[in-house]
């Protein structure tokens, strides 16, 4: 995808850190970032506009919104990620114009007033950092709770690790943060209330340019700067006093760590408050402004001092909540759900059946189309620009990997595996250039639950042999998926049947073509609870149902939703039902 990230700072913030975290692991998933705030310092991968969103005249406003109208459309911005209030505000105003899907990243808690209430300007959905700022953009801002989900900041996990408690002659205290605004007044009364400088070696670690006020501590506390090497800076402490990322970060390294923000102080973080830490961003997120009770500071410094680290538990829970990769994950899932609800589009997943190229392959039950009708489906998907995925493709590469900047993407699946499949089917696939899925029954040998139907009853068509559903991997085209020993209506079954039908399946098919499944398909799309649960359990990375599921496919990988191709499915009705919202219109 190609996404613009917007923020408004002045100085380093979190929400600089996380934006270009989180961008610059998008970017190595395969996306295109690109980014636009008054200033950005930490490193990134892309390209940077600058735009002064910290000037907030009305003039200055509309030349916001015009600009980045003008930038989403230059760089074709299928969606923007704001994460400031100032940013949102403009970029809300530019997506209206545009028409293009947007989130916003809420890092803080927001300024209540009337014309808050009324626009939110968060776009199509608000990712609180925690769930304090959950609670807040609830109650206070009225925003509704569906538009909201909690996503946390993302941290690189792997580069913090516990390390040997130091061994410094003198306990070192290491303060991060800004020494500006409310987490700068923060600073100053540690300093000046609640550490003995004298006592400890107290480090103040800003990006931040020195204020006056803090002149007077220059000569007991070092102020040595900004560091890009954070994880040696932790390791080196006896105890670390932050909040946001800091704390995690210091967790992380198995540090000592006092909690306390801008609004709160969590304390020393242990397994007994560490659910009211991450609820509220490690302090940083509360009612009211430096709500703390300074004279409790002093004993929770000392009662850091007295562990050598933090509890393992805690190391462990942080690294599972915090996981960069986990955390981008959730958000490519988020904008899955923006873009695929906003433009009401989504990648047809076409389903086939038989191939005929004569009269007398016309059956009763079953779908088949005639193969000249198929080459011209193909020729019309050509001419439109469409490729082909396969879920193999999916299984390497996300489910967003659909939605990639300047491609146009259609699935083609084929139920049950007949030999008209190898003989007819596969030279056109390769002749035009596209692949498909091929779902196939292995415990029969021609299409015997049509034949035996109590009513209208088919004639039998041949199921491929070994030899050519093997011939059909090999060739490049062809993904080869599970479709049960028999065909039945899996929901009249009982669990353990339903799983001998399956599970039988996928291992004669694997011990055929010499690899794993990655997708199955369920008989007439029909399926239960059990059916999803057994997919999983065998390890299937998608399983497709016909027309039930999410119109998003994303949404649920075991119950994915495919258009049904019939005998009269011309190229014009083919044209309606690729266009993208056709499971939107058909099912209003």
């Amino acid at each position: 995808m190609n996404i613009l990230m917007a923020l408004s700072q002045l100085e380093v913030t979190g929400a600089e850190v996380y934006a270009t975290t989180v961008g610059n692991q998008l970017t190595q998933r395969g996306h295109t970032v690109h980014y636009v705030s008054d200033t950005l310092t930490k490193p990134f991968i892309g390209q940077f506009f600058k735009l002064r969103f910290n000037k907030r005249s009305i003039p200055r406003r509309f030349w916001h919104v015009a600009y980045l109208t003008y930038l989403i459309k230059k760089h074709n911005i299928q969606l923007v990620h704001a994460h400031s209030r100032a940013s949102s505000w403009s970029c809300h105003l530019a997506c209206k114009i545009t028409g293009t899907p947007m989130v916003t990243t809420v890092h803080g808690r927001q300024p209540v007033h009337r014309s808050r209430k009324a626009f939110h300007a968060m776009g199509d959905k608000a990712l609180p950092v925690c769930e304090a700022i959950e609670q807040q953009l609830i109650e206070e801002l009225e925003v509704p709770s569906s538009q909201l989900t909690v996503s946390r900041n993302g941290i690189e996990t792997q580069s913090f690790s516990p390390a040997e408690p130091p061994n410094n002659a003198k306990p070192i205290i290491t303060i991060v943060g800004r020494l500006t605004g409310p987490k700068g007044d923060l600073c100053y009364r540690l300093l000046d209330e609640c550490l003995d400088l004298d006592k400890y070696d107290v480090r103040v670690l800003t990006g931040s340019a020195m204020e006056a006020r803090f002149e007077k501590f220059t000569d007991k506390a070092s102020f040595p700067g900004y560091t890009n090497d954070v994880a040696h800076v932790l390791h080196q402490s006896d105890l670390v006093i932050g909040a946001g990322r800091v704390a995690m970060e210091s967790l992380l390294c198995g540090r000592p760590t006092l909690a306390i923000g801008e609004a709160i102080s969590i304390g020393i973080v242990d397994k007994n408050n560490l659910t009211h830490a991450m609820a509220t961003n490690f302090g940083d997120i509360g009612p009211n402004i430096l709500d703390i009770d300074f004279s409790d500071i002093a004993k929770e410094v000392e009662k850091g001092l007295n562990h050598s680290s933090c509890s393992p538990a805690v190391t462990d829970t942080i690294r599972q909540n915090y996981d960069l990769s986990n955390i981008v994950s959730q958000v490519e899932t988020i904008y899955q759900d923006v873009v695929i609800t906003k433009l009401r589009k989504e990648m047809p997943i076409l389903m086939y059946h038989r191939f005929i190229d004569n009269e007398s392959q016309k059956g009763t039950r079953g779908p088949y189309i005639d193969i000249n009708l198929f080459e011209k489906h193909l020729q019309l998907l050509k001419r439109m620009g469409f490729e082909s995925l396969t879920f193999e493709d999916f299984a390497a590469k996300g489910t967003i990997e659909r939605l990639r900047s300047g491609k146009r993407y259609f699935m083609l699946t084929v139920d049950d595996g007949f030999v008209d499949n190898y003989e007819l089917m596969l030279p056109l696939l390769k002749k035009y250039g596209f692949k498909a899925v091929v779902y196939v029954v292995t415990g029969e040998t021609y299409n015997r639950w049509d034949v035996e139907a109590s009513e209208n009853p088919d004639k039998p068509f041949p199921l491929m042999s070994a030899e050519q559903i093997n011939a059909m991997a090999e060739s490049g085209y062809i993904e080869i998926g599970g479709h049960t020993l028999t065909h039945p209506f899996l929901s009249k079954l009982s669990y353990q049947e339903q799983k001998s039908e399956i599970q039988q399946n996928k291992q004669a098919l694997e011990s055929i073509i010499g690899k794993k499944l990655t997708s199955f398909a369920y008989p007439y799309g029909d399926l239960n609870e059990h059916s999803k649960e057994i997919a999983r359990e065998l390890e299937f990375d998608f399983a497709v149902a016909t027309n039930s599921g999410p119109r998003a496919f994303h949404q649920d990988l075991y119950q994915i939703r495919r258009i049904a191709i019939f005998p009269k499915t011309s190229v014009l009705g083919l044209w309606r039902k690729v266009t993208g919202n056709y499971v939107f219109r058909k099912n209003k």
